[in-house]
């Protein structure tokens, strides 16, 4: 497995390339490789010849034979020769007698295209193709995944600990501190709607875009540990949300390059713990740095999660769009043998005549309006709803545990592993739930409506109003503070449960275009979400704790019924659609 994962990451890559193939070779690329005979250059009396005039014959000056692109033989007229009138005339009559004469063919049915004879595809159990990896290997690839997601997701949270650093340091307001937090989030909404679609270009394929963003996602950190005022940090969080994005919208669709459809809910699951894990560590880690060290700390905490992340990926993590990994395959089969007709599945459906930024436009907008499919939009609605309370309901926490119950900063931190306890035991129900419940029911039916995975959003949604209620009447310093963190960590089943129904729901219905659809997502919910924890803070001043959550809990409830209609609507809002697939 392990030369396997080296030879076809980022790293791999390049040495191959620098090598000519020499170090770290594909099969293909190895002496003695017995080339398929499909592959190899065809000889002249079968290959295609351009169209050339053949040498015009000596009886007969008024046409020539043209050679067609396909081998046939077309007699036509001679430019600049003209036969004579009578001529014309009497063969214009002797053609209409001939017409009158012959009796009227049946209209014969078109012979369907046959398959393009030098296609560069899959062989049968071919070791290089994702879906055929063993499981070791896809389970490594997608830990890598969620490595990556987690040192992306990390950097909004881990943030949390520096504001009141950042306000003591360079004199600014609560407001103006949080917006480091704000602009992160919103930048990685925005990001996988201009990146995520560079993903889905099988010239590209997923891996330069992880790459090259994460690196700069590193290197951004650098600024912000050495900020000596506060529109540097906000800058560079901006940025480092931007170019970290595509961990957040496409890590789902690299799953569902690895995984087949029937372990794709669980896989996507781990990875979704991932993502949850992340913004619940980054207070827990940030907190102590910033307590006994100062605000910087954080950053650079950050800046190490990360670049750890990078090395792993640029070492051993492979790429995993298929069609990428045949176009590649192809070019080194044309370099092989010297046949220029080999092509992958993607380089025929490809234009010549569309350079990068026009089927880059193509994509960005695909994205956007992908965003705007009614039955997408209600299921991206609700996500973005849930998470915007999320958000700003977190702000109730150091309220709570720091100036109710009097927690420094660094323990203040420790009551979001509740979240980590609760994700744990979400996560083995969901499985057992997938395993057993949904595994045999698309056995029975594998046409199964994508509306049915919505179900478990359902039963799962009523856990956010229930947790928000039992937290916020806690909240006070006449309850033990364990009351509240139970209350809090019962919010994890509802978001996490409706998270990943409607992936799956969205996933299945618009299977082509997993990427973007994820980008759309995180464009709805990221950007909605982050503008709440501006004013989370005077908001729960205002109301209290317990008014506030309860307020938000009501608001929970009213957005149930928006699950609902998309669990029994959303087939005729799929069927609207000119991307819908089933």
């Amino acid at each position: 497995m392990a030369p396997d994962l080296v030879r076809d990451s980022t790293f791999g890559q390049l040495v191959n390339w620098a090598s000519n193939g020499r170090l770290l070779p594909y099969a293909d690329q190895r002496p003695g490789y017995v080339v398929p005979q499909r592959y190899l250059q065809p000889s002249a009396s079968t290959s295609p010849t351009p169209a050339s005039p053949i040498p015009r014959s000596t009886t007969d000056d008024s046409t020539y034979s043209s050679a067609t692109p396909s081998g046939a033989v077309t007699l036509v007229n001679e430019p600049g020769v003209c036969p004579a009138h009578k001529d014309d005339d009497e063969g214009k009559a002797d053609l209409d007698l001939e017409k009158q004469a012959a009796p009227v063919e049946p209209t014969k049915e078109p012979e369907p295209a046959a398959p393009y004879p030098f296609l560069v595809d899959w062989e049968e159990n071919d070791p290089d193709r994702p879906l055929n990896w063993s499981l070791r290997k896809r389970v490594f690839v997608a830990f890598i995944i969620s490595l990556y997601t987690f040192g992306i997701y990390i950097g909004s949270a881990i943030y949390t600990s520096s504001i009141p650093g950042l306000m003591q340091e360079f004199g600014i307001n609560q407001v103006g501190a949080t917006s480091g937090l704000t602009l992160f989030v919103a930048a990685y909404g925005f990001g996988p709607m201009f990146l995520s679609p560079l993903q889905e270009l099988p010239r590209f394929g997923r891996n330069p875009v992880y790459i090259v963003g994460l690196a700069l996602f590193v290197i951004f950190q650098i600024p912000e540990v050495l900020a000596k005022n506060i529109a540097t940090v906000l800058v560079f969080r901006f940025l480092s949300g931007f170019v970290g994005s595509p961990a957040l919208a496409t890590g789902g669709a690299s799953m569902a390059d690895i995984f087949p459809m029937k372990d794709l809910a669980v896989a996507i699951g781990a990875w979704a713990n991932g993502a949850v894990c992340g913004p619940i560590f980054g207070p827990v880690v940030g907190g102590f740095a910033a307590q006994n060290m100062n605000w910087r700390w954080p950053f650079l905490e950050l800046l190490w999660v990360s670049a750890f992340a990078f090395l792993v990926m640029f070492f051993l993590f492979p790429e995993t769009l298929e069609s990428t990994i045949l176009v590649r395959r192809a070019e080194r089969l044309r370099k092989l043998t010297g046949n220029m007709l080999l092509k992958a599945p993607a380089e025929l459906l490809e234009s010549e005549k569309e350079h990068l930024g026009l089927v880059l436009k193509k994509r960005i907008t695909i994205a956007f309006r992908l965003a705007a499919e009614p039955a997408l939009a209600v299921a991206h609605s609700y996500i973005a709803l849930v998470y915007a309370v999320f958000y700003l309901w977190f702000e109730a926490f150091p309220l709570t545990f720091n100036e109710i119950h009097h927690f420094s900063l660094g323990v203040g931190g420790l009551p979001y592993l509740a979240f980590v306890v609760a994700a744990g035991i979400t996560y083995a129900f969901y499985v057992v739930y997938q395993r057993k419940h949904m595994g045999p029911r698309m056995q029975k039916n594998p046409n199964l409506a994508p509306e049915s995975r919505l179900e478990l959003g359902l039963f799962a949604a009523p856990f956010i109003p229930i947790s928000l209620f039992i937290f916020g009447w806690t909240a006070r310093e006449s309850v033990h503070w364990i009351w509240p963190i139970i209350g809090a960590a019962l919010y994890l089943p509802g978001i996490y449960l409706a998270f990943q129904s409607i992936m799956m729901y969205v996933s299945m219905s618009y299977p082509s275009y997993a990427a973007s659809i994820l980008a759309g997502n995180t464009l709805f919910r990221s950007v909605f979400a982050s503008i709440f924890p501006l004013f989370g803070e005077k908001y729960f001043k205002a109301l209290g704790i317990g008014a506030g959550s309860s307020l938000l809990a009501g608001v929970s409830i009213l957005m149930i019924p928006l699950l609902y209609a998309i669990m029994k609507y959303g087939d005729r809002l799929r069927a609207r659609s000119s991307f819908a697939q089933g």
